[in-house]
This record gives C-alpha cells, structure tokens and sequence, in this order.
C-alpha cells in the first residue's frame, strides 16, 4: 500500500467563450493520506473532483504542484510500475471484449494470467457476486450494475497501490446503487488499499470512507470525519452541503455580546463582537423543537419520512422560513400555527459577509 501526499496542486483551463477567462479548476489543494486509508471528495457538479482524481492518477499534469506515492514524485515512476486502479462512472469496458478478458488484462500482460481464477474467485466470495457469470459477456450485454463489477475486478487483479473511483455508482439505480456500496465496502476491507471515492452523494460518502473531503470551485474547504463536518462546520457552504435535512440559515445581528434575529433572539454569542455585525446564525432541524410560549410559525408543508420515522416540517413567519422533525404519531396540519424553540447548545455563528464561522 502507498502513502499519498498532495503538494499545492493547481491546474487551470481557459474558458471556450473567450470572455470569462481561466477557470481554477484545481486551487492549490495540499493533502496527506495515511496508508490504507479511505477519502472521499464531495462535493457539487463541476468543483474540479474529478480533473483532481486525474491529475492524482497521472492522466493530466498539474500546472504547478506535486503528486507523491511513499514520497516519490508520481511523474518519476514509471507508469508500469504506478500501480493504479481507476473505476469510472461509465465502467470504461473495452467493447469488444469479453468481461473475462477485460479483468485478465492487467495479468495477461505480465503473464501472469493463470491467477485470475483465484482474483475472481475472491472477489466473488466477498461481494456474493457471481462475477464467473459474467465473465463470457461483453459489455452491450451487462447492466451498468454489472459494467461497474467488472471495472471494479478488472481494478483489483492488478498490483495495487492506489484505487481511484469516478462516481462509479452514478448511473446505477437507487436499490442496486445500495447493494453496490455494500459490496465495495467489503472489497475495500479486504483488500485495503488507499483510495479515493470521488462523488457528490454524501451518503456513499459516509458509507464508504474514513475521511471527507468537501469541494467547492478547485478547493477543499474542509476536511475530516462525516461527524466533524457535520458538527463543527467551518463556514456556511460546508454547513449546508452536510446532512440531511439541510442546516437551517437565520439572518440577524450582534447587540451586547447576544444575536438578534427577526424573530429568534437574545442568545449568547462570543464576547467582542461589534455591536450591529451581521450575523447567520445556524441550527439543524433536529435541534428545533415544539415549545410552549416559543415563537410562532405556520406550518407550510409536512413531509413524511418513513423509513427515519419523523416527519419534516417546513415553517415560516416574516422573512424567517425553517425547518424541523417531530416523531410520525404527533398529528400536525399545513396551515396550523405551532411554537418553535431552539436548543441553544447546537447553534453555529457564522459571519454573514464571508460565511466563516464563529468560534
């Protein structure tokens, strides 16, 4: 396995239309993965994940930057001895080649081709795949499903250092997308390899890796565990891009060391703020509660979460709209006006003019 060390990567494209200029696809990113480990990059539509999990992989240069495996610049080993494997969203499968001689490549190559019955053998054993059924078909004849379990026993018979995934999933349906995520989590636990999970969907994200990195427009805004994220997000784009339901916003200000908002209010905040600072102040919806005497709302929507057993209510009053759950027994109609508290010990501060938050 291989120690993987970003150092200041940056790659940039011009714009085809010629008037909005360069685009910073890729923002001095640095980064260290422990050996064996498991990151994930979230982050939105065209953030860079991808052109950066190129560039990790040697399929594009950096402008300026290194990429370092067990501290070896990446573009002074040679490419066969890189130990790369790569699964992306379309699987990539050759189209005219059996499955078999897809996954065999790699070996065939080096002839090595008679431990391939073994590879698939193991990797059959731990998804509960029949991967051997699938071996004599060519790609026009699998499911995508089916295409991504080939890419990824085509990526594990080769000598791994580094595993790389595109969305692998993306184009997969929602049941077989869950059963797919079970299936890789067991591969990466018996084949412990450090890779890197590029996708947008934080649930493959927890599912899947020890570390979260979130993207946004070539930078990592920050990195660590789903719970660090989720509890202690460092500005607002973080703190709404992690969990479900998303964080609710209140606009307000600073008076005497306590925030003010339209209809919140009066809570403590940190001492030597200045008076009338624009403060956000942000609360998930689990830490809303029905209170008796607390500030009023309308109840606008009332979605049914089954499966979580709580409902998400949507609430406004003024310019102010939140969110928040209550259990799937307690009866409460849109329209009706209900009392909404905080709970003051999960209240994040952020600075409204640049979203960083307040410590």
């Amino acid at each position: 396995m291989t120690r993987l060390t970003l150092e200041h990567i940056n790659k940039r494209y011009t714009q085809t239309d010629g008037i909005t200029g360069p685009v910073n696809a890729v923002d001095n990113i640095s980064l260290n993965m422990p050996t064996g480990e498991v990151l994930a990059i979230l982050g939105p539509s065209g953030c860079g994940k991808s052109t950066l999990l190129r560039i990790i992989a040697g399929l594009i240069e950096p402008d300026s930057g290194r990429v370092l495996y067990d501290n070896t610049p990446l573009k002074d080993i040679p490419i066969e001895d890189r130990g790369i494997g790569m699964v992306f969203q379309e699987g990539a499968l050759i189209p005219h080649w059996e499955a078999k001689r897809s996954v065999s490549f790699f070996l065939r190559l080096r002839q090595r081709e008679s431990e391939v019955p073994e590879k698939v053998k193991q990797v059959s054993k731990i998804t509960g795949i029949g991967l051997d059924q699938l071996l004599e078909k060519r790609p026009r004849q699998l499911s995508g499903g089916e295409k991504q379990r080939v890419s990824i026993a085509r990526a594990l018979t080769r000598d791994l250092r580094v595993l790389l995934f595109d969305e692998p999933f993306a184009n997969i349906d929602g049941k077989l997308r869950n059963e797919a995520r079970v299936e890789l989590k067991r591969l990466l636990n018996q084949f412990p390899v450090t890779s890197i999970y590029v996708t947008h969907d934080q649930t493959e994200a927890i599912a899947l890796s020890k570390r979260i990195a979130v993207m946004r427009e070539g930078r990592f805004e920050q990195v660590g565990t789903y719970q660090q994220l989720y509890d202690t997000p460092i500005n607002v784009f973080v703190a709404t891009f992690i969990g479900t339901p998303t964080i609710n916003l209140f606009d307000g200000y600073v008076e005497s060391d306590r925030w003010y908002g339209e209809n919140f209010g009066g809570f403590p905040i940190r001492s030597g703020l200045p008076d009338k600072m624009r403060v956000t102040l942000g609360v998930r919806p689990q830490h809303v509660h029905l209170v008796d005497g607390g500030v009023a709302g309308v109840v606008d929507q009332v979605t049914p979460y089954l499966g979580e057993r709580y409902q998400l209510l949507e609430v406004w009053l003024g310019k102010d709209r939140w969110q928040l759950t209550i259990p799937l027994d307690q009866q409460v109609e849109v329209g009706r006006t209900i009392y909404c508290g905080i709970d003051l010990d999960y209240i994040h501060y952020f600075d409204t003019q640049t979203g960083t938050r307040i410590g």
